[in-house]
């Protein structure tokens, strides 16, 4: 008898703990989730990141698509990696950011360490048209948005590594449609992608691409 009350003693004991355990948890998350908003909020964004309204759709993007593995071409200071690397946390996936600026990527790297995401988001120094190559393994999510006239080169150095049913967004498509004509052309009229161009924010009066490729 003297055992089995222990048994039971150790076990409502676990269900408590458990419970605690759980109680304290969830204030925490809420904390973490509260502290990285307001860390956007406060954020210092330059030319060179996104609007609000575009990091948050590729937020939405990555975490609706499950995306496991993704590519940003650019990061600035690291504004759209933060946003991205939230919803890739939430899948369990991981980026992979591209950024040529030194000065740059020690912004975008302490940004990503301040948000508790460092392990979730990889800064990669260098140009992009060398890094891209770099990169192992199959991506199924990719944002490109640096150098205007090389997203053609871009996005020929990651074609082999799409997933079937990939997304690839693409910024700035109409304010600089001139600069990337080659690459608009080819990925709204290539049987192998679904596109189509949006305005997520109207803060800069531009738009990104958002392409499938279909499986």
């Amino acid at each position: 008898m003297k055992g089995y009350q222990t048994i039971t003693a150790v076990l409502a004991l676990a269900a408590l703990t458990g419970g605690l355990l759980r109680v304290f948890a969830q204030p925490a998350e809420q904390t973490r989730r509260e502290y990285r908003e307001t860390f956007l909020k406060k954020f210092q964004r330059g030319p060179l990141n996104t609007t609000p309204g575009d990091a948050m759709m590729l937020r939405i993007l990555v975490e609706s698509s499950r995306a496991q593995r993704g590519v940003e071409v650019g990061s600035a200071n690291g504004y759209g990696a933060i946003n991205m690397g939230i919803a890739f946390e939430r899948t369990g996936g991981h980026l992979y950011t591209l950024e040529i600026n030194p000065q740059m990527v020690r912004d975008c790297r302490e940004n990503l360490r301040k948000t508790g995401l460092d392990n979730v988001v990889t800064c990669v120094e260098g140009d992009a048209l060398q890094t891209l190559a770099t990169l192992e393994g199959e991506f199924d999510f990719v944002f490109i948005d640096a150098v205007k006239r090389d997203y053609m080169k871009y996005l020929k150095l990651l074609e082999p590594k799409l997933k079937p049913g990939a997304v690839v967004v693409a910024d700035n498509v109409i304010r600089s449609a001139k600069a990337m004509e080659d690459f608009l052309d080819y990925i709204q009229k290539s049987p192998k992608y679904d596109t189509v161009i949006i305005r997520a924010s109207m803060e800069k009066d531009d738009g990104m691409s958002i392409s499938y490729k279909i499986p």
